[in-house]
């Protein structure tokens, strides 16, 4: 086992997950909480960077570490143009696309540009894995029915990867060799037909598919377009309403599933019809996906914080688990996946890949 010290940030939408790994021993880690009153001070994603910088730099030392005793620093990677899965560095080139903010704000764009500045401090590398702009499709995938609007490769790639690996090690098989439908569910949604090895197509979190913690999914495009031109949404506003706005805070004013789940215990009408709804987007999907794989589905994985819950899980396998066998990884492994990502590199088994537009 090596004594590399890495950082690893994994920035989300409403959290910063922290954790300092030494070789494959992970020694400490922490989930710094943002709430909607903090977020809503700044008008984009990126604004946030020295806010959650210092947050994780305080907790850092709270922690006894310093940053001069680590050996690299490694982020979620964010929206870039489409690449291969891997490792990459973070450079020049890739912190003007994490900054752009385009097509899509994401959290996860702050993981590349916070590792950077951590590891500039002290002159280490910084690091990717797996950023949530990784592309398998086939070419099948991205039609969209109208030639100015191709379909794009954005999600959970990073969990949707790790989740694949345990699931097919707990098979006894290897992963190249098996379809999956994965289902991350987080405060936004990415399910994932899986085969062989690639992620052949996936519904864009911020856009496409189920309504999730505090994304609205897809929706009917002719209303949008009259709500675009009604003249009482500026551009931000209505995206807004898109991503951060919609699903659950729409409906019920919370992204918590938690205060969900108490709101339906406590009798709730309105709560229990939402949440039985975004199951059945989620179980709508996965259908999708499965018929993506002809049918041909080794296993149904579901993954992210939702899954923690049981009943919510339980939803959805009512309605899938004719497909195939439903197996359940709540939570996600992206801090040790991010770690392992940097580590492979740092020990020389890999070369780090350089971004290109």
């Amino acid at each position: 086992m090596s004594d590399f010290m890495v950082l690893v940030i994994n920035p989300g939408s409403t959290s910063t997950k922290v954790s300092v790994f030494r070789g494959e021993e992970e020694l400490w880690s922490e989930k710094l909480f943002h709430t909607n009153e903090e977020l809503s001070r700044f008008a984009h994603i990126v604004d946030q960077e020295d806010y959650r910088y210092n947050m994780i730099l305080s907790s850092l030392q709270k922690a006894g570490f310093r940053v001069e005793q680590l050996d690299a620093v490694v982020g979620r990677g964010g929206v870039l143009d489409p690449l291969e899965s891997g490792t990459y560095v973070v450079d020049d080139v890739m912190i003007s696309d994490l900054k752009r903010g385009k097509p899509w704000e994401h959290a996860s764009n702050l993981g590349g540009i916070i590792a950077r500045k951590i590891a500039d401090s002290v002159g280490i590398p910084a690091f990717v894995v797996d950023p949530v702009a990784v592309d398998e499709f086939e070419e099948v995938s991205r039609i969209t029915g109208m030639p100015e609007i191709e379909k794009r490769s954005l999600s959970h790639a990073l969990n949707i990867k790790a989740v694949v690996r345990r699931a097919a090690a707990s098979m006894g098989r290897r992963y190249e060799e098996l379809n999956f439908v994965v289902a991350h569910l987080g405060g936004g949604i990415s399910v994932a037909a899986h085969r062989k090895g690639r992620m052949i197509d996936v519904n864009n979190a911020n856009e496409l598919g189920p309504f999730s913690p505090e994304r609205t999914g897809g929706l009917p495009a002719a209303d949008i377009v009259r709500m675009a031109y009604s003249g009482k949404y500026t551009y931000k506003e209505l995206r807004s309403k898109l991503v951060g706005k919609g699903g659950l805070v729409a409906y019920l004013g919370t992204n918590d599933v938690r205060k969900v789940r108490e709101m339906v215990a406590q009798g709730d009408k309105k709560a229990a019809l939402v949440y039985e709804a975004m199951a059945y987007q989620v179980a709508k999907e996965i259908g999708a996906m499965a018929a993506v794989l002809k049918g041909e589905v080794d296993a149904i994985l579901v993954t992210g914080g939702v899954a923690y819950n049981e009943d919510f899980v339980d939803m959805i396998r009512k309605r899938v688990e004719f497909i195939a066998p439903v197996k359940v990884f709540p939570g996600e492994d992206e801090m040790r996946a991010l770690a392992e990502g940097a580590l492979r590199v740092l020990k020389g088994e890999e070369e780090a890949k350089l971004y290109k537009r």
